[in-house]
């Protein structure tokens, strides 16, 4: 979010200032909001000030919109409180950070079929969007040496990709000076088809993007199916034209629950994939990765060294210091939980979001869209007999459950179903069978108090989207 300069002259006093009620304990005048202190106060005073206002915010495990990390065992929190402090950048004075970095790339690259005869590289990131623009400016790179080996201009790139992407590609397009082109929702089809992805291709496509987990509705895309599309228009064409796969969620999801879907390296088109350890990697934000298929498919000018925190650090991010700690964290679960322990996880999220919909869909008034079988996450709309005989809508309803704490964003699909709103539940670890008791609890009765208000307004908009 964009914050502006607050204008000190418009405020009353009253909004200008923090005013504790424990001023007797330690603190006897009130304190700026938007200035800094001309004095120091006690370390108390201001965990407490802050710890007060903070109170304000929404209880994150009851924030169903949200796909981020919200709970972890206390032993990961401990490691993370102990490595807040190593600068992630700084591989030569923090070597076993590196080193544990190295190692949670090649656990990816082997858990998504990196092809043995390939050497697959990655690095991690400070989230997914970082991440997948990474891969982004890989595959730009490519097409442009592409094209000047070829003797042919390289000004006029263009991305396809689903009007469904998250908004990370659209910042990468308009950063980066790359035409976005979507496929459009149409019908009941919420995501990308191969058919109408080859109509927006021609040589100056860098590639294609295929999501492993849509943020509007929780559908895999049909990437082995995009695979084979390219397959046959690169083999006609020339083009090599590739797949980046943002595997944002279901990177993490698959693997342990669908490992027969062909989405992954396995399939020759497949150079890059990024993910959210922040999600369904089940740390606590910011980390991301991403891997390439093979060290070819990242440019080697995209790659800067420098030598000023000692040695030679090569490195390629869009950021420069941030904290190890949420690579400690990954690599913890990684050797905490196994395959195992992923599969056990995201099983339950995923058999608590396929009851949560089915009880969902009993309730009446709502039809699914999804029902949380890819990744645990599932959308449903109003019926439309529902929408022409009621008073609310489903702005109405996430207005309601908010009310009880819950938020279940409520949204308009984009083009070409900007006529179709609606509200979407992601399930992740800490969400319990009960806790869904609780949530159709709270709906049955959103709906009954509804129904005896006959003259209420129905709302037409909201602001509750959440990636």
């Amino acid at each position: 979010m964009v914050h502006k300069k607050i204008d000190l002259n418009q405020l009353s006093e009253a909004e200008s200032l923090l005013t504790p009620t424990y001023a007797a304990r330690g603190l006897a005048n009130s304190v700026s909001k938007y200035e800094m202190p001309e004095t120091e106060m006690l370390p108390a005073i201001a965990y407490n000030l802050i710890h007060d206002e903070l109170g304000l915010d929404g209880n994150s495990r009851l924030n169903l919109a949200t796909f981020v990390t919200t709970w972890m065992e206390p032993e990961a929190r401990q490691l993370m409180a102990d490595t807040f402090d190593k600068n992630m950048i700084d591989k030569d004075e923090y070597p076993q950070t590196a080193e544990i970095e190295l190692r949670c790339v090649n656990i990816l690259s082997r858990l998504w079929n990196a092809p043995a005869s390939a050497e697959a590289t990655g690095c991690s990131t400070i989230g997914s969007s970082e991440a997948a623009m990474l891969g982004g400016m890989a595959m730009k790179w490519k097409w442009r040496q592409r094209r000047q080996a070829a003797g042919k201009p390289g000004d006029r790139p263009n991305l396809v990709m689903g009007i469904n992407v998250q908004v990370c590609w659209e910042k990468f397009c308009r950063y980066w000076e790359v035409e976005p082109r979507f496929v459009p929702m149409e019908g009941d089809r919420y995501h990308i088809s191969p058919e109408e992805a080859v109509k927006l291709i021609d040589e100056n496509t860098i590639g294609v993007i295929g999501i492993l987990g849509s943020t509007f509705d929780g559908s895999y895309e049909p990437i082995e199916a995009l695979n084979d599309a390219l397959e046959t228009l690169n083999q006609r064409t020339g083009w090599q034209v590739p797949l980046h796969i943002d595997a944002a969620s279901g990177g993490f999801i698959a693997p342990f629950l669908d490992p027969d879907l062909r989405w992954d390296f396995r399939l020759p088109w497949v150079k890059s994939i990024n993910t959210s350890g922040h999600k369904y990697g089940l740390v606590y934000p910011g980390v991301g990765w991403i891997i390439w298929r093979d060290k070819e498919e990242l440019p080697e000018e995209l790659i800067f060294h420098c030598n000023y925190l000692g040695g030679d650090l090569p490195n390629f991010a869009l950021n420069f210091s941030r904290p190890g700690n949420q690579v400690v964290a990954q690599y913890y679960n990684f050797l905490r939980l196994g395959k195992e322990g992923y599969r056990k996880i995201q099983q339950t999220c995923r058999d608590t979001a396929l009851y949560l919909s089915g009880k969902i869909a009993q309730l009446g008034p709502f039809e699914l869209l999804t029902d949380g079988g890819d990744i645990p996450v599932f959308a449903w709309r109003l019926k439309d007999e529902v929408l022409a005989n009621t008073c609310y809508t489903l702005y109405d309803m996430a207005d309601k459950l908010r009310e009880r704490g819950w938020l279940v964003p409520a949204y308009r699909m984009p083009k070409n179903r900007e006529d179709l709103v609606v509200q979407r539940i992601v399930v992740k670890e800490g969400f319990s069978r009960d806790m869904a008791d609780l949530l159709l609890a709270d709906m049955e009765r959103a709906i009954a108090y509804f129904a005896s208000q006959p003259d209420h307004k129905p709302k037409q908009e909201g602001s509750h989207f959440s990636h």
